[in-house]
């Protein structure tokens, strides 16, 4: 019989509960304990779900207050020294600490870094390793909910992050990660040592990066670590997704681990050299519902595949999802705006439990009414998307089509754009901006929800946009900003606010995910061609203008963000859906022009997230989205400033590319490595112009003038003062008005500062 289990679960809440008690703590509403309790209740209703749903095995451990790799850095006590001022506080304080920074009389201390979860757009804090680094086991959230789950008499597994992974995923300047491996290992001891205590017989033990093309010393270093792991009083379910193993089944297969977990939706092709491989007396973990994606399961494609390996494995057989559920919205059943035939289509975490269960169910002969009803839904979605008028465009296909080479290039080359443009822009010795967004008060989120909900007019919802754009404009021209942006008050998120502009594009209500922290994001729905249905930001943008004489940026975001940041159709490639995102955007970008908007911002912070995990791969994507960004930009004029913006990038192995994709100025995120980043800029001699974010926006800490002036110093020694703009780090939509204005008149001041100085020099 086929034991059906669970590897994670949304920690936000159908309602993002747990992102506003979060803030709620952070502004002084409530103390710790009630945010614990709200935390609880959270976890309690995720067993609940899980077990009424049918599920035998529970998750423990995938609940965090912030980020799960944040929550096993300070289990294992690595915390950066200079966040170790304040012992006093408490794990939970600690923790925020390090998430978001903090100040004190030595000055800033800068958050941990934060880069994306391998592909997907979940972003956790990169722990920070020091030489002699010791891991002693400490508080740990972990064992606490063990305790919990316990109390209740749950049937459950504990879930925790890899020793390698962990390893992986963290910054070590000193020598090589790996020396660091047998002291990791002691606390990993001590961890699986206390679970067991508890009485828990399994271990999930994630390691995600074995879908990587890991070098040999990582291989050799897995075979020694479970080695040692191996002979913990818990059995461990070793736990890979998002890709195949790169480690051959036949050698994993003699570590002394008790069973294996493969992602069948990201690499099918790995079940069948498994099934010769992977001992017939371990537990066989195939996950067999797309954890990453929206759409419903065909369950009968399945069943044939499964049927065999049911008969063949028995009861070591384990059926989940690829990979946890975090990365898709908590429940369908909230979404009664979407029309019957796309909901129809959906599957969210809760009911891809009820798939699962249909699915094991049936291999062991044991349906009821509702896996009936799952299985007669998977049949007739499959029907229905095949026959479905909405799915196609030929006028979209026959755009693709006729693109020639022409379509994919600017006119003349940066070096001669350049010249254009600074004589028509007239911008001083390091021009300052911002990347777009201004702060989403609540006053803005309230007048946007009374719109939607019809409590007032489209003439008064207008007027207030208007009114919030003069807003900005005039705070911008007051701190004396070089290039100015409109503030975006009228947009809900950077990919979310297009959606309904485009045809072949969904919306939900609720379909909130977890992007980091607090942060939540509903992402569309492409699920037929794309093509633009009306102008999308002119409106606005052209407005915003109207109201300076200095230049305001026109702002889009690039087609491999919308690709990445939304839930994708299955049944054509990705790059062919961002080429007809491209195609959508490239008509934005002339009507932008045409109306007099002469820089336009198209943001590509998902470039680089989007690449395969396998490095072979990597090439024949980065062309692909290359292409696709050049698609959209090569309509502008040489006059047209094309800008775009990269986040929480590692821009070494894919400077190259950066390059092709000719915008005329990059702004990138810098501050949390203070500046390191623009090593790869130089080394490379990248040729465009440049603005490195010189202040973490992510952190509610105003920096201070010398922090900010040593950063630009910093870039002036690695990108030619001529080509150097200064900007934050992100859009600033998250922060509030106080500490923006503050925080940007630094930026200004200090820009003004050394302009002069590097004039006198």
């Amino acid at each position: 019989m086929a034991i059906l289990h669970n590897l994670g679960y949304p920690r936000i809440g159908e309602d993002r509960e747990l992102k506003r008690a979060i803030e709620k703590f952070w502004q002084g509403k409530i103390d710790e304990s009630e945010l614990k309790n709200i935390g609880q209740q959270l976890r309690q209703q995720n067993w609940q779900t899980q077990q009424s749903a049918g599920i035998d095995l529970l998750p423990v451990g995938d609940f965090a207050w912030y980020d799960h790799i944040l929550q096993l850095a300070l289990t294992f006590g690595v915390v950066p020294s200079r966040h170790r001022h304040n012992e006093d506080a408490s794990a939970l304080t600690q923790l925020f600490n390090l998430a978001r920074g903090t100040s004190n009389e030595q000055g800033n201390q800068a958050a941990l870094e934060m880069t994306k979860w391998f592909d997907t757009n979940y972003h956790y804090l990169v722990p920070e390793f020091e030489a002699n680094q010791q891991f002693e086991l400490g508080h740990s959230p972990l064992l606490e909910q063990i305790d919990e789950a316990k109390a209740q008499s749950l049937p459950i597994k504990a879930v925790v992050t890899g020793p390698l992974t962990f390893l992986y995923l963290g910054r070590f300047e000193h020598e090589q990660k790996l020396l660091l491996l047998p002291a990791l290992l002691k606390g990993y001891q001590q961890l699986l040592a206390k679970i067991a205590e508890k009485g828990v017989d399994w271990v999930q033990i994630d390691e995600p990066i074995l879908a990587l093309e890991l070098e040999p010393a990582w291989h050799q270093a897995f075979a020694d670590a479970y080695q040692t792991l191996g002979q913990s009083p818990v059995k461990l379910l070793l736990t890979s997704y998002f890709g195949s193993i790169s480690i051959p089944l036949s050698d994993i297969a003699k570590w002394p681990v008790s069973g294996i977990h493969l992602d069948l939706i990201r690499a099918p092709e790995q079940l069948d050299a498994a099934l010769n491989q992977w001992p017939i007396d371990k537990v066989f973990s195939l996950g067999v519902i797309d954890g990453r994606n929206i759409w419903r399961s065909d369950l009968n494609y399945w069943l044939d595949i499964l049927e065999p390996v049911n008969r063949s494995r028995g009861d070591n057989l384990w059926l989940a999802p690829s990979c946890s559920l975090l990365h898709v919205p908590v429940n369908l059943e909230r979404e009664h705006k979407l029309d019957s035939e796309l909901k129809s289509w959906l599957s969210f975490a809760k009911q891809k439990l009820s798939e699962l269960v249909a699915l094991g169910h049936h291999l062991d002969n044991k349906i009821d009414e509702t896996d009936r009803y799952y299985l007669a839904l998977s049949q007739q979605v499959v029907a229905s998307r095949a026959q479905s008028l909405r799915i196609t465009n030929p006028a979209v296909r026959s755009r693709i089509d006729r693109l020639t080479e022409d379509d994919f290039h600017r006119a003349n080359r940066y070096p001669e754009r350049a010249k254009i443009q600074h004589q028509s822009l007239k911008l001083p010795l390091l021009p300052t901006t911002t990347i777009g967004s201004f702060p989403q008060t609540s006053d803005i989120r309230a007048t946007r929800s009374a719109f939607v909900k019809g409590d007032i007019t489209q003439a008064e919802y207008d007027a207030f946009i208007a009114g919030q754009i003069d807003e900005v404009i005039r705070r911008q021209e007051q701190l004396g900003l070089d290039v100015l942006v409109h503030g975006e008050p009228e947009r809900n998120d950077m990919v979310e606010y297009f959606a309904p502009y485009l045809n072949g594009v969904g919306q939900t209500q609720y379909g909130w995910v977890q992007s980091y922290g607090t942060r939540c994001v509903k992402p569309p729905v492409i699920y037929g061609d794309v093509s633009r249905a009306e102008p999308m930001t002119v409106r606005w943008s052209t407005y915003a203008q109207s109201r300076s004489d200095k230049p305001v940026k026109g702002m889009l975001t690039g087609p491999q963000t919308i690709l990445g940041w939304s839930f994708v159709r299955s049944d054509i490639a990705r790059a062919d859906v961002a080429d007809q995102i491209a195609l959508a955007l490239r008509d934005e970008v002339d009507d932008l022009q045409k109306a007099g908007i002469n820089i336009i911002q198209i943001d590509e912070p998902a470039l680089r997230e989007g690449l395969p995990l396998k490095r072979s791969q990597w090439l024949e994507y980065l062309n692909r989205a290359v292409r696709a960004f050049r698609l959209c930009a090569s309509i502008a004029d040489d006059a047209t400033q094309v800008h775009t913006h990269m986040c929480y990038s590692q821009f070494n192995d894919i400077i190259a590319s950066i390059a092709q994709m000719d915008a005329d100025v990059i702004t990138i995120e810098t501050s949390r490595s203070a500046m390191k980043l623009l090593d790869a800029f130089k080394d490379f001699n990248y040729p465009n112009e440049i603005g490195p974010g010189v202040y973490d926006i992510h952190s509610p800490v105003v920096p201070k003038a010398q922090w900010m002036e040593k950063l630009l110093i910093l870039a002036s020694e690695k990108i030619p003062l001529e080509r150097l703009w200064v900007n934050p780090d992100c859009g600033l939509k998250t922060r509030d008005w106080p500490e923006t204005l503050a925080s940007l008149q630094v930026m200004v001041d200090v820009a003004r500062k050394l302009r002069e100085q590097f004039k006198n020099s």
